[in-house]
């Protein structure tokens, strides 16, 4: 019969965590499985009762179905299967034998502790929070995974201790090595599949309920799925989309920079670890009475260091600066490649500056911190011992876990803060502007009491921010300074014990508090990555949306002859179900003159719009000179076709290159004698400074001049078309301009095609035919008539 004998095996010691050069068996298999059920247990026994008291069950269908769901129980059993397998075959290798204690606690509490994160994997599948405007796993299971995959890895640390079972010697180390790495791949994957949460709805569940209500007004969800779905999601995508704006394709030089820049970070490292070193050096040559050549150059040498360095942590170091001035040139091309990717200016402004500021967080701030910690972590279990790289391990483990959990939890603080500040502040701009209507119905104390609600609204959300940040602080200065505590007094015990130097205690203490100082900003950085990530959001939705108008693949350019413009059975809608176009067709011969009449809203503007090829129709076939227009280039129809557009807009420049706009090659010369064409010259040379004349930005501009239209013209002439479209080019003009404008317009139109949108009977009538819309289809044809 098996029982239990020593706790320890004959070889080891509770009270030993270092032997042989790696960890204790005893110890590690004793401390893992109680951090493990205390995760599962505690955590997740809270986390179970509110899951059952304030949750609900999920319906169904809202359910995903998902292989990788199952996979996730699969793991999840084979990893609890293989502790009580290995206990199984632990006794039956026994031979009847007592088993060391620590091997029966391990299995059974390891195995207990797995069991119940079973439990609340399937929990989560079943109900939800009804309140939780978050998807995926708790934090519960998470850190569950993510204790439990770190764990295993800290076996790597025993890589040269005989009592582990790297050398797969006997029989007992090789069944132990399988079983580790069934362990290993495990909670792993468990972890990986864990930040996808396949088994639970990709949006929260609020949403999914209420998916089918519409805001009236707008016909859109009156709840957003964007608006609440994690910053995170799609990470590994967006990161994909980011990655080719930092490698310039197609510079040597640049690249060559962000090697450059790459490896400059990789020396930062390596100087980070020498610092902490030579003062330790420092330190144990002023105790020793070393020589006054020896404590020189080791001081010269840790000044040089810090030089490099910089401030703590390679803040405002030497290196740090010129890394900096080197990534300028390739920040300027990750600036002008977004800016100018798919020509699309300004729905992307956020989106750059964010790209950047993303891209200096991760690369500079958030792997070089987590490369220091690696690093901390590894020099301290093999030039101390492994307390010290379990210490640093823990500490920044709970640092980042904690942080990232608690920055989370007080996001919505910080947006309920802004919306009631944005509340507070219209209603204070709202009164101000209105002041005449405040005072002609005596309001003036309801508007004061208005705004003071409205601070108080503000204030409130205000001091929840303000607390949150502070507990967050204090939650952060906790774990450094148990850290600290526990390092520093360790250190100084095995100093007492003669095991250490005096060195070794300045060792720890610098080179923790080092490792502390970029932590205290990894908050802010996780913050504004978060806040970037929001920023392209959009902007990555732009890169993934297909051109509505896009060229035929095999499009070749419009071979011009006469002028022939024909529809044919057209049919189009901006929104699907609401025709503007339905059915029509008509010819203009060339030379001739087409006029559109009919009330608003009747098509007329579209076809001009058509013709243009702004949007493609969805049947029916238009032709220029026999050419389907849907098989052309869009820059060699635009080259034949002019438009004079309804409104007329002046960009914010001087009037000559406002009018060069029709054709950027043309000369001064040419310029002028379109304005002479336009009738618009004489009005130009009657302001003091001519053509130059610069009114100083496009509001201003268009305020002070009203003859947009004669711009327009002139800019056509320029232009020189074969095909003209009038968009109502005269409907803003009084009587006398319109007349002017008339005569300029018939010396643009001759001998040209030419379709005219008009209301008035003055614009069509010089018109060969004219087609009267209503409601989309051609409602009557016929020449010019008194009776119009």
């Amino acid at each position: 019969m098996t029982v239990v004998g020593s706790y320890c095996e004959a070889s080891g010691s509770m009270a030993e965590a270092w032997a042989d050069g790696g960890l204790s068996p005893c110890f590690y298999f004793t401390l893992l499985p109680s951090v493990l059920l205390t995760l599962s247990f505690f955590f997740g026994t809270f986390h179970c009762v509110c899951y059952r008291r304030y949750g609900t069950p999920m319906e169904p269908k809202y359910v995903p179905r998902s292989c990788l769901y199952g996979l996730q129980l699969g793991l999840s059993a084979a990893v609890l299967l293989q502790f009580l397998g290995g206990l199984v075959w632990r006794a039956a290798a026994q031979g009847g034998g007592p088993l060391p204690g620590f091997v029966l606690l391990y299995g059974l509490l390891s195995a207990l502790g797995w069991a119940w994160a079973v439990a609340l994997l399937r929990l989560e599948r079943q109900r939800v929070l009804v309140r939780d405007r978050t998807r995926g796993h708790s934090a519960v299971l998470l850190l569950f995974w993510a204790v439990a995959f770190a764990a295993e890895n800290l076996a790597f640390v025993s890589w040269n201790s005989p009592l582990w079972w790297w050398g797969l010697e006997t029989t007992q180390k090789q069944v132990d090595f399988g079983l580790w790495l069934v362990r290993y791949i495990g909670t792993g994957a468990l972890f990986a599949i864990g930040l996808k949460a396949p088994g639970l709805p990709r949006r929260p569940y609020m949403l999914l309920i209420n998916e089918d209500e519409r805001d009236v007004e707008n016909g859109q969800p009156l709840l957003g799925a964007g608006e609440s779905e994690s910053t995170w999601r799609g990470f590994g995508k967006k990161v994909r989309l980011l990655v080719p704006y930092m490698w310039p394709r197609g510079s040597v030089l640049l690249q060559s920079l962000v090697l450059l820049c790459l490896g400059l970070l990789g020396v930062e490292r390596v100087i980070n670890v020498f610092v902490p070193i030579y003062n330790k050096n420092i330190v144990d040559e002023l105790t020793d009475g070393s020589s006054w050549k020896t404590l020189a150059t080791t001081v010269c040498v840790y000044v040089m260091l810090k030089f490099l360095q910089g401030g703590g942590a390679g803040a405002s170091g030497f290196i740090s600066n010129l890394r900096s001035f080197l990534w300028i040139k390739v920040q300027q091309y990750t600036n002008r490649v977004v800016q100018t990717h798919r020509d699309v200016l300004r729905s992307i402004d956020r989106g750059t500056s964010s790209i950047n500021s993303l891209l200096s967080y991760i690369v500079f701030s958030i792997f070089p911190t987590i490369a220091d910690i690696t690093i901390a972590i590894v020099y301290f279990v093999t030039n101390f011992n492994a307390w010290f790289g379990l210490i640093v391990f823990i500490c920044m483990f709970l640092y980042l876990t904690l942080t990232i959990i608690i920055t989370e939890w007080r996001t919505k603080y910080r947006r309920d803060m802004n919306i009631q500040d944005n509340n507070a502040k219209s209603k204070a701009v709202d009164s101000l502007l209105n002041f005449e209507t405040v005072k002609y119905y005596n309001a003036e104390s309801y508007e004061v009491n208005r705004f003071q609600d409205a601070i108080l609204k503000y204030q409130v959300s205000e001091w929840k921010t303000s607390a949150s940040l502070a507990f967050l602080n204090q939650t952060q200065n906790l774990i450094i300074g148990t850290g600290l505590l526990a390092g520093s007094l360790l250190c100084a015990y095995f100093v007492t014990e003669n095991k250490f130097r005096v060195g070794d205690y300045v060792l720890f203490g610098t080179y923790i508090i080092q490792l502390y100082t970029p932590l205290n900003w990894f908050g802010t950085y996780y913050r504004m990555i978060q806040n970037s990530f929001i920023d392209m959001e959009s902007m990555f939705k732009l890169f993934t949306e297909e051109e509505e108008v896009k060229d035929d693949i095999n499009a070749g350019n419009l071979l011009f002859k006469l002028g022939k413009v024909e529809f044919e059975n057209v049919h189009f809608s901006y929104i699907d179900g609401k025709e503007i176009l339905r059915d029509v067709s008509f010819t203009v011969m060339p030379g001739q003159t087409l006029a559109l009449v009919g009330q608003s809203g009747s098509g007329k503007s579209t076809i001009v719009r058509l013709l243009f090829r702004f949007y493609d129709i969805h049947g029916g076939c238009i032709r220029i000179d026999g050419q389907d227009i849907s098989k052309v280039k869009q820059t060699s129809l635009r080259a034949r076709v002019g438009v004079v557009p309804q409104d007329t807009v002046l960009f914010n420049d001087n009037i000559r290159d406002n009018i060069r706009y029709g054709r950027i090659s043309a000369t001064d010369q040419e310029v002028e004698d379109a304005a002479l064409a336009a009738d618009i010259h004489d009005k130009i040379m009657s302001f003091p400074e001519g053509m130059v004349r610069h009114p100083g930005g496009r509001e201003r501009a268009e305020a002070e001049w009203r003859r947009e239209a004669e711009v327009a013209i002139a800019r056509t002439i320029l232009k020189a078309p074969r095909i003209i479209l009038l968009d109502e080019a005269t409907s803003a003009l009084d009587t006398q301009t319109e007349r002017n404008i008339q005569a300029s317009l018939a010396t643009v139109c001759a001998n040209r095609t030419t379709i005219v949108v008009a209301h008035r009977l003055s614009t069509i009538i010089g018109a060969d035919q004219i087609l009267v819309l209503s409601d989309g289809q051609i409602a009557g044809a016929g020449a010019v008539s008194t009776d119009l």
